[in-house]
């Protein structure tokens, strides 16, 4: 599995196993452990996804070693805030099983109950992560769903740039300009939905590329998204497709696919505002 080196040094590998909407019973536990079990060494869930459980079973019950996993989980929008946060973060290592995770990301930057508040708020949070990455509780700490914005405002309070942040990025959704952004704060990107929920088997021109390279649809979206340079995080609880999502470094595709993917402007529909969602 190839990696990304994180700004700090921590090395990351360059394909995760996403879990939102994973079950939390035993279809998803043996989807994590299928996963491991596969190659997988990079797992990504939530306190939001309500299966932090599941994933720290799987990592124990996999007999692979704790330090060769790397286990991502990001803070649920009700618990921002300084005390909210650092409770949470304990909740989240007892559901895990773990002493530490490899990265803690504020999953939104404008939850609803916070809009009034959201700059000092992600400020008080922030300040939790760097304390719990001093502790070597969190290896690297990000964000996700923040847009320049909201970068912008936290930056004005952080002692530490964010190392992550993981936004939707999926053919015809490429964000470019927040791209460029990160890339110049040397933040690296990871792309959540990278299989555009499922939506892009329905597009012909990705049938048609998928007829052209031999691959899977699904292996054309993950080789765009890592010849881009971004970290994409597909989610499967089928181990056939779990294995094939995987395996997607034996080709590569020509500068002129990656930009007709790319040009495929709203195919699977374009990312929600974090300051307008409702949750």
């Amino acid at each position: 599995m190839q990696q990304y080196t994180l700004s700090n040094g921590v090395h990351i590998p360059a394909v995760g196993l996403g879990t939102w909407q994973t079950p939390d019973d035993e279809t998803g536990y043996q989807a994590v452990l299928s996963a491991l079990k596969l190659g997988y060494r990079h797992i990504d869930t939530a306190q939001g996804y309500r299966n932090e459980d599941i994933v720290g079973r799987a990592v124990r019950d996999s007999g692979i070693s704790r330090e060769e996993v790397f286990i991502t989980s990001k803070l649920d929008n009700p618990n921002h805030g300084y005390d909210n946060t650092m409770r949470s973060f304990e909740e989240t290592l007892q559901k895990l099983g773990t002493d530490y995770v490899d990265l803690f990301l504020i999953h939104w930057p404008n939850p609803l109950q916070y809009r009034s508040t959201w700059q000092q708020t992600n400020a008080e949070t922030w300040k939790v992560f760097e304390e719990l990455y001093h502790a070597g509780k969190i290896r690297a700490i990000g964000i996700s769903n923040f847009r320049q914005h909201h970068i912008d405002e936290l930056l004005k309070t952080a002692e530490i740039t964010p190392m992550v942040n993981q936004i939707r990025l999926c053919p015809g959704d490429t964000q470019d300009d927040l791209v460029i952004y990160c890339r110049e704060r040397n933040i690296l990107l990871e792309a959540y939905s990278p299989l555009g929920t499922g939506q892009i088997f329905k597009v012909a021109e990705m049938q048609a590329l998928a007829e052209k390279y031999h691959k899977s649809i699904a292996q054309i979206c993950i080789r765009w998204s890592l010849q881009n340079g971004f970290l994409p995080l597909p989610k499967s609880v089928t181990a056939e497709r779990i294995s094939e999502n995987i395996d997607v470094f034996g080709f590569e595709l020509s500068d002129e696919d990656i930009s007709l993917i790319a040009g495929l402007r709203g195919c699977v529909g374009l990312s929600k505002d974090p300051d307008t969602t409702n949750w």
